[in-house]
């Protein structure tokens, strides 16, 4: 009897521990029917086949969603979903409906399901309210891990300000946001517009959460993919381990001068709610407030900026600027990522081949994310009037700019090719333009008006 006893140890430390692992999570979905679900926006059809909710897409709907009749906050979410090829869709999280944004149509946090070309599942989108957090082109093995026209796991962990997402148990994604801390989940159909489409479906099963004790059953933390964080002029403690500063504090002028003074401008920026801005001011260049550079120079860094530009506005963030090089009247003098209202500004339309359009190399080298993000299906992923986010990256004599974490630009400096790019252009004034080791960081007046946030940058090879 007491070898037998020993024999089934093993066998009921494991029923232990798997009943521990399993404690407190809860169906969402019991196999058999909808209860607790409510339609929301759209007339596409969800119905029950084999323990499974199956969403069909129709033409002449909107985005349809399946929503839960109760609010979530705190959670881990898996579920399984296979969507047929070609088409959208996703899983809302901590999402709202509220009469009076877009007459009460449901926005926010959404887990991708991307079965296009593109592979952007897993990653976060922000519905009806400032579009990506989160591509794929950043995490290349998140994207190869999906499996077209199959059953794909999602693990969606939303704890406080974090959320993770993992795909077939690869981390696809990962942010840090505070703007909604509560909300429902819900599954969507997306609209189409094709007949092709017509019919096809999107399929969710083994639907579970989990809310409480989630210190327990959360994945630790991890640096295995970038992390993009939304709070405003803060740093997560990630980026502090990383070496990132905040080059302005959300509150003083602190850091930063006049281009042409040893001051901070007395007109022309001012500060409010966590936002720099840069007055409207008939349009000129650098004839009001005037330039605001660092007052540190910087060799290789990596820059992000958040900017939100009005109708018709021209802006531009510098680098590599050396404020004694221009005595005259207009801008100082470093490489520009140009920030401009595409639609409505002029400038758009001139230099050569796009490039003094928005991220481009100003007047030099045309923003062209279609060669680094071919499958998008927009040139670039911009958030016309709201918030966007520019990347700088200088390695070396390497340069990278990204909009809305989408390439743009990438260029050497110093070569033959960039001093032949230079003879034509703007700068052939200006000596050996663009081969400083080190320089000021600069944001742009140029009489219009452009707010500024979360300007941030790490020092690389310290």
């Amino acid at each position: 009897m007491k070898n037998r006893f020993i024999v089934f140890l093993p066998l009921i430390a494991a029923l232990i521990l798997s009943c521990q692992g399993e404690a407190g999570w809860v169906d969402l979905f019991n196999g058999e029917n909808l209860d607790n679900w409510r339609l929301m926006d759209g007339t596409a059809e969800f119905r029950v086949e084999g323990g499974v909710i199956v969403g069909v897409y129709r033409l002449d709907t909107p985005n349809t969603f399946l929503a839960t009749d109760r609010d979530y906050s705190d959670f881990i979410l898996e579920y399984e979903a296979k969507l047929d090829s070609g088409l959208n869709s996703g899983v809302q999280i901590r999402s709202l409906s509220t009469p009076e944004y877009e007459d009460g149509r449901v926005h926010g946090y959404q887990v991708e399901l991307d079965a296009s070309p593109r592979a952007w599942t897993a990653g976060i989108y922000d519905e009806l309210r400032r579009g990506w957090l989160y591509n794929l082109e950043c995490n290349p093995q998140a994207k190869a891990a999906y499996r077209p026209e199959a059953w794909n796991r999602f693990r969606v962990e939303a704890i406080g300000t974090s959320i993770r997402v993992w795909l077939n148990d690869v981390p696809a994604a990962d942010i840090v946001d505070d703007m909604t801390p509560s909300g429902i989940i819900a599954l969507q159909v997306h609209s189409i517009n094709n007949q092709k489409y017509e019919g096809k479906t999107v399929q969710f099963r083994n639907i579970r959460i989990k809310t409480e004790q989630l210190d327990r059953e959360r994945t630790p933390p991890s640096d295995a993919i970038p992390q993009n964080s939304y709070l405003t002029n803060q740093l997560t403690e990630r980026e502090k381990r990383e070496g990132w500063q905040l080059l302005w504090d959300g509150q003083t002028t602190h850091g930063w001068r006049g281009a042409r003074l040893d001051h901070f401008p007395e007109r022309g920026w001012t500060i409010a709610d966590g936002v720099l801005a840069v007055s409207r001011s008939g349009g000129a260049e650098s004839e009001f407030g005037g330039d605001i550079v660092t007052a540190e120079k910087y060799r290789d860094f990596e820059l992000e900026v958040d900017f939100k530009f009005t109708e018709g506005a021209n802006s531009g963030i510098k680098y590599f600027v050396d404020t004694e090089l221009n005595k005259g009247q207009g801008s100082a003098i470093g490489c520009e990522y140009q920030i401009l209202d595409d639609a409505l500004h002029p400038d758009a339309q001139a230099g050569t081949a796009g490039n003094r359009t928005l991220a481009s190399l100003y007047d030099l080298i045309p923003a062209q994310a279609k060669l680094y993000a071919p499958n998008e299906s927009h040139e670039k992923r911009l958030n016309n009037y709201k918030w966007n986010r520019a990347k700088i990256v200088v390695n070396g004599k390497r340069v990278q700019h990204f909009l809305n974490g989408i390439k743009q630009v990438e260029y050497k400096r110093g070569t033959q090719m960039w001093r032949t790019l230079v003879t034509h252009s703007k700068y052939i004034v200006w000596p050996n333009f663009g081969e400083l080791a080190e320089g000021h960081i600069l944001l742009q007046d140029h009489g219009d008006l452009v707010y500024f946030r979360n300007i941030k940058i790490k020092v690389l090879g310290e």
